[in-house]
Formats: structure tokens, sequence, C-alpha cells
């Protein structure tokens, strides 16, 4: 969940899946993806609490959190342009235009995030995310996924676009707006999406999300119940 101040309050940037995906298709949603076996190289270069200290947060081991840090950094980078890393442990890159073709590589995953890091010389800042939820999905869906969320700050001098073959829009909204678009039927947003951005609603700025300690992180997994017409979401 990629977040901003602004003076109406934090939003959040947010993408609309388009309607030839196979899972989600037509739902709003946060950027993210699927971990790359790659995202688990021990050599790039890491800023922020270790790859032990995630294991802990996530109750999972040292590989997989680091992949899951590394996964989120890279899938921020290629669905919105916006990179979490920089030439040292305490800068971030404020123009990320210079790295377009790193980016349609990372894509099309001629590329790893190691490579790419490794190739610019940066250093990725894991200390600008922090763990925000575990949720999988009910045993009764045929696709199913184990999703890790996370909160990051927009860097300074950075913004997110709307670049990415999976979305076919993207913007910022409050997450108050963005709860009123999926009541009154404007867009469709699955119970994990409601869930955080309940949760970013009742925050007052950035500093006050990244400040709130979610660990250790729970994992939920809902369960799916027909109610007549209805499907209710029970947690």
């Amino acid at each position: 969940m990629l977040l901003r101040d602004t003076p109406g309050g934090v939003e959040v940037f947010l993408q609309r899946r388009v309607a030839a995906m196979k899972f989600a298709a037509g739902m709003t949603v946060f950027p993210g993806g699927g971990v790359d076996e790659r995202d688990a190289d021990a050599s790039i270069a890491w800023a922020g609490p270790p790859a032990a200290q995630w294991a802990e947060w996530f109750g999972c081991d040292e590989r997989l959190a680091r992949a899951l840090v590394c996964a989120a950094v890279r899938e921020t980078f290629e669905e919105s342009g916006v990179l979490l890393a920089g030439r040292g442990s305490d800068t971030t890159v404020d123009d990320t235009s210079g790295y377009a073709d790193a980016r349609a590589a990372l894509v099309a995953r001629e590329l790893s995030l190691a490579a790419f890091l490794a190739d610019t010389g940066l250093t990725l800042r894991g200390d600008l995310l922090r763990p925000w939820a575990n949720w999988v999905t009910p045993e009764q869906e045929t696709r199913r996924y184990d999703t890790k969320f996370f909160v990051a700050a927009l860097p300074a001098g950075q913004d997110a676009d709307g670049e990415t073959t999976e979305a076919s829009e993207s913007g910022w909204r409050t997450p108050a707006d963005a709860m009123a678009d999926g009541e009154a039927g404007r867009s469709m947003l699955m119970p994990p999406t409601w869930a955080m951005l309940s949760d970013l609603a009742a925050c007052r700025d950035v500093a006050e999300v990244l400040a709130t300690d979610r660990t250790p992180v729970p994992k939920v997994m809902p369960t799916l119940r027909v109610d007549g017409e209805s499907v209710l979401v029970e947690l």
C-alpha cells in the first residue's frame, strides 16, 4: 500500500485490474504480485531490518522473508514506477525515469531485482516498508494465494504512474473515498482491500500509519457462506 499525505488526509495508490486478468478481474487493488524465485537472492544490497526480523514478523523462514520484501519493492516499481531504493542506506532515488528500460525488463522477467540493483549501484530500502497484514484466500476458491500486505510512503521526488498492462486505470484516493466508490458500485473491492482501506482511514497521516505496530502479523483466512443470493465473508 503506497501512501502519501495531502491536505485532505492520507491517500493510497490504487489500480483497477484489467478485465482479462485470471484473478480479481476488474477489481480495484493495491499494486502487487507474486514472488520471483530470484527475489530471495542474498547478494542484494539491503538497508533496514534483516531478513531474520521479517521472518519473525511474518512467521516464515529467512529465505522467504527476504523474497517477500524484495518482491514488494520489485512489484511496486514494476506496477507504479515507484522505487524504494537509493544510492546508500539513507537516500532514495528521486527520479526513476532513467530506469524505464530496466523496469520493462523486470516486468518481462528478463532481469532480476538483484541484477538491476547491482548494475545501478542501488541499495534496497527495506526500512521504508512496514508489515501490515497476511490474508489467505478462502479454501472454497479454486485459485488461492497467501498474500502479505506492506505499507510504504511515497519517496520524495517520485510519483506513481499507471504504466502497467495489468491495470486499466490508476490513481490516488483517500481510503474513505475508495470505500465510498465500492459502496456505490463505482468500483469492486475484495474483502482484504476493504479491510486495509478501513485500517488506513483510521489514521490521520502517513506518519501514524508507519508508526502503527502490526507485528507479529496474524494470518487471516476467511470462509465463505452463501446466504440466499448473497455470499458472506466470515473472519
